[in-house]
């Protein structure tokens, strides 16, 4: 430990210093440390007085070292390389300790987001930096070390692990139903107040879609709000404004909690698509995110189980 810190000059004016001194210019020193010439010549003037030397022979165009130049410059290159190596690992390790994922909408505000306090109370070292999007073109970028998307379990150039299926049934808020007739079947759907989400993705099931899997004429639909993306959805049906189609394991929360009802009971629709864990393949190793992908799939583990009958036309 230091005993007098006072002998010490500051960082920067050693930086400064050691540009200039490389360069041969202050001009030069200042457009690498991109700052003003004055501020260089300012920083190496206070060096000069902390030492009572001269650094520099000043010439017109350029500056020369002194003998005392030479020896502080002999002296400061080892150890500032020293100072940058170390800087580069220590930042090199927090950046690792950083998993970068991305998500569906519905995936990240649903799923995820309620079950990371849990991770951070176990892992309290490894962040999670989490996007979501609805674009499967945004979620998997480079950027990304893990990734949550909707589809079949194959994606070109990534390992694919299955977390969930999809079953997909009527939701809604209990007040909803207490303000409205009883729905005693699927063929009553098409007369309550519906809830929709519009999107690009014609492949995920809308209450069309739905209905027809449930053999109901879909042309009778009635929506009473569109929005676009699911968790405003579930957000809308919670505030009672409507019937929402639930995904399971997205709205799993608020069922329990009481937030939502299925108003149909049991009657779903099952497809053959799920949600999947993505890694892209040949990625460098690398221990946090295998920890976080190791979580992930503990969570799966534990999860809700749906029936596993298919309803579809």
């Amino acid at each position: 430990m230091l005993k007098d810190r006072s002998i010490l000059p500051r960082l920067d004016h050693l930086l400064a210093f050691e540009a200039a001194a490389e360069l041969e210019s202050f001009a030069a020193a200042a457009r690498e440390l991109n700052v003003s010439e004055t501020a260089v010549s300012r920083k190496i003037r206070i060096l000069e007085q902390h030492f009572d030397c001269a650094l520099f022979v000043r010439g017109h165009r350029s500056v020369e070292l002194t003998e005392q130049g030479r020896k502080l410059l002999s002296g400061l290159s080892a150890p500032l390389e020293s100072i940058a190596r170390l800087s580069e690992e220590m930042l090199t390790n927090r950046a690792r300790s950083t998993v970068h994922m991305s998500a569906t909408n519905s995936v990240a505000s649903l799923w995820l987001m309620p079950r990371l306090h849990k991770f951070h109370a176990a892992h309290r070292s490894i962040t999670i930096s989490l996007m979501s999007s609805d674009r499967d073109s945004e979620c998997l970028t480079e950027d990304f070390d893990l990734s949550i998307l909707r589809g079949e379990g194959t994606w070109p150039g990534f390992i694919a692990h299955h977390l969930f299926g999809e079953t997909v049934f009527p939701v809604c808020a209990p007040g909803y139903l207490r303000n409205h007739v009883e729905i005693d079947g699927v063929m009553e759907l098409p007369q309550h107040a519906l809830i929709e989400v519009s999107n690009n993705h014609t492949e995920w099931l809308n209450w069309k879609t739905w209905l027809r899997h449930q053999e109901v004429d879909p042309k009778s639909v009635r929506h009473s709000t569109f929005v676009n993306t699911y968790p405003l959805a579930i957000q809308a049906a919670i505030d009672g404004l409507g019937i929402a189609l639930g995904w399971g394991h997205l709205v799993d929360r608020q069922i329990e909690s009481g937030a939502l009802v299925r108003p149909l009971g049991e009657v779903h629709v099952r497809t053959n698509s799920g949600y999947y864990l993505l890694r892209r393949e040949g990625a460098p190793s690398h221990s946090e995110r295998d920890v976080v992908a190791n979580w992930l799939m503990q969570e799966s583990a534990a999860r809700k189980r749906y029936r596993q009958t298919f309803q579809s036309a």
